[in-house]
């Protein structure tokens, strides 16, 4: 498994993902219609928002994103193909996203969680803090949630 940059050009590839993956949890097509928006990617979004792929076999099965300056940010998107979805790919991605925020010098990411995802969340070491309203739909909130970035331990 590869994890590298990605490029501009994979915006629309990334977008596309990431309704795969959100229909994943049985969502109907009207709700994916609705957050088409807030999934889709731009050319421009992919460098200023850090995206890094999950590459195999030269295909990409998963991608996130770590927004924001230091010392809080946010762990904007993580989104796996739903063929990769257990294998492993998610929990790469998101050790990833801590690894970039560590050497970016942010303290904390934070994240909207589809609750569908909040378990892996709390596997991966993150906490609720509190929940949002849902950009699609009134009424629906989502958990927010926040994960520390240690620094790396100093080399002896």
């Amino acid at each position: 498994m590869l994890i590298r940059v990605a490029r501009p050009d994979e915006a629309g590839l990334l977008s596309e993902l990431a309704v795969r993956s959100k229909a994943h949890w049985g969502y109907d097509e009207d709700f994916l219609a609705g957050c088409r928006g807030e999934l889709t990617l731009r050319p421009g979004d992919v460098e200023r928002r850090r995206t890094a792929v999950a590459e195999r076999q030269g295909r990409v099965v998963g991608f996130v994103t770590v927004e924001g300056e230091p010392p809080d940010g946010e762990l904007g998107m993580l989104f796996v193909d739903p063929p990769a979805i257990g294998s492993g790919v998610g929990r790469l991605l998101f050790e990833h996203a801590l690894s970039t925020a560590r050497d970016l010098g942010f303290r904390r990411l934070t994240l909207e969680a589809d609750p569908n995802a909040e378990p892996f969340y709390r596997a991966m070491g993150a906490t609720r803090i509190g929940s949002v309203a849902s950009g699609v739909v009134a009424g629906r909130t989502l958990p927010l949630m926040a994960v520390e970035v240690r620094p790396r331990p100093a080399s002896t």
